[in-house]
């Protein structure tokens, strides 16, 4: 073994071994005698199995022992029970300094994985549950694969951490698949809020070879595997187009890297590059590019940001700051909702979907209110559609959520959440109202997006109970759930607030009653200072470009669009009151809403002339960076003044939210160590929010 491996080793020390455990089966319809690997780490489900170096070693002592047998016509690899392996242990890795260490780990992954695809006897990939990362790698070196149709989750997400599929995965998969197929799982779909794909699209996609049932499955894929042994079953897969298409896919790739992140994650780039030269190399070209590109990513600060963020959205998301005991939760059995529109459209069917219990949504008139209900239906015949749901459970949500014009209807929910107008005395107004029907036990939650929850519960007989629920839109993508507890908000209230954000599947982060709360007041001054410059006489296409560098996902003008102009103008207005030092609010935003304009981009997305002409005036016009830099100096100084002030216990949880909330990219960290990493903390307010680095949360 080489001294690097075994220093590599020495970083991981506390890796959860996934042994090899290997056993002899006898082939159905006497094809002979195979070896079946399985892939174990100990633990159950809820601990995946991993590959660090220890359990390479293991998978690779395994497959040696295998080679030298000559009683064996097959080797076929699967995982314990739902898990097949979700890649490499990471654990380790920012513990990693030297580069040939780095280096090493490529190697070692490489050299283990490769043993599978030239034995003397054909290797089978059994997978039988979520497969990620090197666990797709190493199916990827077998000479078949079947998968079952039960996996939940197969994805290749190393570029969303700032790293690239480096044990195979970007020469095996576009010489087995295309091109175009194979950057749809490296790139497409890991700048897709890393999105996954299930067992019956792996086979779809032509990865697998054959798709069986779970309740059968490792039955059925041995039977398949001695059809294939005694030459019964011949696979035959599509050849791979060499020429134009992947030339294009590869270009096609290169253009949605570069309008989504600005050539601000080299990994993207890096895992394009070698999909591109995989068309030419040898395979022992194609493993040692890969060798070399981890051992750059894995020194990167964008591996080291990637890991953290991987850190919040996993562990921390897990175990809220300051939630209370969850035995103090009450039980949800029936859920209000306040209001029939969009929101609360969307609301409903969340937690029909996710507590199935009954939801009643209550508005003004009767035809509001069967728009707002006929939107949920029509939201779960789409589901339907989809093939997300099977015809009961649409007929069960359907049932689920109803309508009323009374209150009366909320007289036995345990959760009652408005989401009705933005305006203060609307709200106290339905709450007063609400509080007539509901028992003094009953959680009142509201939706609203920037005001104070202390104030709305301030009249009612039972305020310790009223909670904020602070969801994003679109309700249904957007992880986040701003948990905010008044001053008279008590344990019971919050944590039912908390369990059933678990229950809806949100990343819930505790927040003090503030102005905007974090994401809203954070986006808020961020576009405030882009909407000055153009006030001060900048472009506004030349203030749109200014944060292309950080790679977010839409630009300040588009978000604006996405928002709505009077809701930010609202948010605005709100922030300026409380804090009419640091907010402003734009005069040509209040113009654009008076005017009744409600989107700012055409059909082409370039500005609508009519909206630029709003957007004029000024004699001091700004360059693209110090747009920037005014408006990273203001978040960072917001910051500083929001954990002096306890809006929530740690940076991180602002990080939690922005990534969550925001969509901020997961390979810049979070924005409290971007902010370190660039200095404008230290420039800003004289010290970094991370003084001793980031460390696993």
């Amino acid at each position: 073994m080489s001294s690097a491996i075994e220093a590599a080793r020495e970083q991981f020390a506390d890796e959860v071994v996934t042994r090899a455990l290997s056993r002899d089966v006898e082939l159905p319809y006497g094809a002979g005698k195979a070896v079946l690997i399985t892939l174990d780490n100990g633990h159950d489900h809820t601990k995946p199995n991993t590959f660090g170096p220890a359990g390479l070693l293991s998978l690779g002592e395994a497959i040696d022992a295998a080679a030298a047998r000559t009683d064996i016509v097959a080797v076929a690899i699967t995982g314990k029970p739902f898990i097949f392996a979700v890649g490499a242990d990471l654990n380790g890795v920012p513990k990693i300094t030297d580069r040939e260490q780095a280096r090493a780990i490529g190697k070692l992954g490489h050299d283990v994985f490769r043993k599978l695809g030239e034995l003397n006897v054909p290797t089978f990939a059994f997978v039988n549950g979520a497969a990620m990362g090197g666990g797709v790698e190493v199916a990827l070196h077998c000479t078949y694969r079947t998968v079952s149709s039960g996996v939940p989750a197969f994805a290749l997400p190393e570029v969303f951490l700032g790293l690239v599929p480096g044990w195979g995965g970007t020469y095996l998969l576009p010489n087995l698949v295309g091109a175009e197929k194979a950057l749809k799982l490296i790139i497409d779909n890991p700048l897709a809020q890393n999105k996954t794909i299930k067992g019956p699209q792996v086979f779809e996609m032509g990865i697998a070879d054959a798709l069986f049932e779970p309740a059968d499955f490792l039955e059925e894929s041995l039977r398949w595997a001695a059809k294939v042994v005694r030459g019964d079953i011949t696979v035959e897969r599509p050849e791979v187009d060499r020429g134009e298409a992947w030339d294009q896919a590869v270009a096609t790739a290169r253009w949605t890297v570069e309008g989504k992140l600005h050539g601000a994650a080299p990994a993207a780039l890096r895992a394009i590059d070698l999909v591109a030269e995989a068309k030419n190399r040898s395979r022992d070209e194609g493993f040692a590019a890969e060798d070399e590109a981890l051992a750059d990513l894995i020194l990167s600060d964008e591996l080291r940001a990637g890991l953290y963020s991987f850190n919040l959205v996993q562990k921390r998301a897990r175990r809220p700051k300051g939630a209370p005991d969850k035995s103090l939760a009450r039980p949800v059995t029936k859920v209000g909702v306040v209001g029939a529109g969009l929101m609360a459209g969307q609301l409903a069917l969340l937690f029909a979907r996710r507590l199935g219990v009954p939801v009643v949504m209550t508005d003004l008139d009767q035809e509001r209110l069967d728009r707002g209900v006929g939107y949920v239906h029509g939201e779960v015949d789409k589901l339907l559609a989809k093939g997300r749901v099977n015809a009961d459970t649409a007929n069960r949500l359907k049932a689920l959520v109803t309508g009323s014009l009374s209150y009366e209807a909320f007289a036995d929910a345990d959760f009652v959440i408005e989401a009705v107008f933005e305006e203060m005395s609307v709200k106290k107004s339905v709450f007063a109202k609400v509080e007539e029907y509901v028992s003094a036990e009953a959680v009142l939650a509201t939706n609203t997006s920037s005001l104070s929850v202390t104030e709305m519960a301030a009249d009612l007989k039972h305020p310790e109970r009223v909670v904020g629920f602070h969801f994003f839109n679109p309700v249904a993508v957007l992880p986040l759930l701003e948990i905010i507890r008044g001053e008279r908000t008590d344990d019971a209230a919050l944590a039912t607030a908390f369990a059933a954000a678990k229950k809806l599947k949100k990343t819930a982060v505790l927040v003090k009653d503030a102005p905007a709360f974090v994401v809203n007041r954070l986006l808020t001054l961020f576009m405030g200072e882009v909407l000055s410059s153009v006030e001060e006489g900048t472009e506004p296409e030349v203030a749109d470009r200014a944060v292309a560098p950080l790679g977010l996902p839409m630009s300040p003008l588009l978000l604006l669009q996405l928002v709505g102009p009077a809701v930010a103008l609202h948010v605005a207005e709100t922030l300026h009151a409380a804090f009419p030092d640091r907010f402003r609010v734009s005069q040509q935003l209040k113009a654009l809403v008076e005017a009744g304009r409600t989107t700012i981009y055409g059909p082409d997305f370039t500005i609508d002339p009519e909206v630029r002409a709003f957007f004029t005036g000024g004699g001091s016009p700004s360059s693209e960076e110090e747009i920037l830099n005014r408006a990273l100096e203001a978040l960072a100084r917001e910051i500083r003044i929001m954990l002096d002030e306890g809006v929530v216990a740690e940076p991180a949880d602002i990080d939690l939210c922005m990534i969550t909330g925001a969509g901020w990219p997961f390979h810049l960290g979070g924005i409290t160590p971007y902010l370190d990493r660039t200095g404008i903390s230290e420039k800003v307010n004289g010290s970094r929010f991370h003084p001793d680095g980031l460390k696993a949360l």
